[in-house]
This record gives structure tokens, C-alpha cells and sequence, in this order.
């Protein structure tokens, strides 16, 4: 399972919030929603593994390995579909636990995506 910690998301915001990656930060900012609101209405993001389980496409897409593949993430940028794919399992975990996260968290958690 992968995980981003706080850390780890605020540095990926940080990296493509310069305006190059619009479509990875948007990612960024989808994970980072959803980790703060399953803060809220659970024992925390890292002590519950769906939602992490549900991200990992977008943690893929976003997370740091190395200063190369960091400089390819940031010059290169994903595609809208490949975005829109990688946000479908977030989407399919926020219906299935849609009596967890009100309707107004979904909203909050996806905003980054719809258009």
C-alpha cells in the first residue's frame, strides 16, 4: 500500500504548484482533501488503509522518488485522462462510504477535478 504523510503531500504541492503540472497538482490537491477529511471522520489516514488503497493511483502519479524523476514529474505533466483515471478508484471508495463523508466532503475531496 502506498502512503504520503503530510510532509510529503505539502512537498508535492510545493513542486507542482510553480504552474507547469497543473494536472498532477490537481491530483495533489485531491489526495491532500481526502487525507484531511478521513482525518476527520476516522482514527486518522494513516491507521485506515482504504482510502490510502483508493489514492494509490494518484499517489503514483505524484509521489517523490528521486531528484531525476522529480525533475521529469515536474517538466512533464499528465494527461487529463490519465488524471481522470487515477481519481476514478477515489471516487468508486467516497460512493461505496458515502455514510462516512457527507455529500459536502465528497464535494470538497473532488473539487481539484471537476470541471
Amino acid at each position: 500500500m502506498r502512503f504520503m504523510n503530510d510532509y510529503d503531500l505539502a512537498y508535492a504541492r510545493r513542486r507542482f504548484g510553480r504552474g507547469n503540472t497543473p494536472n498532477r497538482l490537481a491530483l495533489v490537491l485531491v489526495v491532500d482533501n481526502l487525507r484531511e477529511q478521513t482525518n476527520l471522520v476516522s482514527d486518522g489516514w494513516a491507521y485506515w488503509p482504504k482510502p490510502c488503497r483508493a489514492a494509490e493511483k494518484a499517489i503514483r502519479l505524484i509521489e517523490s522518488t528521486t531528484n531525476a524523476a522529480n525533475d521529469k514529474q515536474e517538466y512533464y505533466d499528465i494527461s487529463e485522462a490519465a488524471m481522470l483515471a487515477a481519481v476514478r478508484p477515489i471516487k468508486a471508495f467516497l460512493t461505496r462510504h458515502a455514510h462516512v463523508y457527507s455529500a459536502e466532503q465528497r464535494e470538497l475531496i473532488l473539487r481539484a477535478v471537476q470541471s
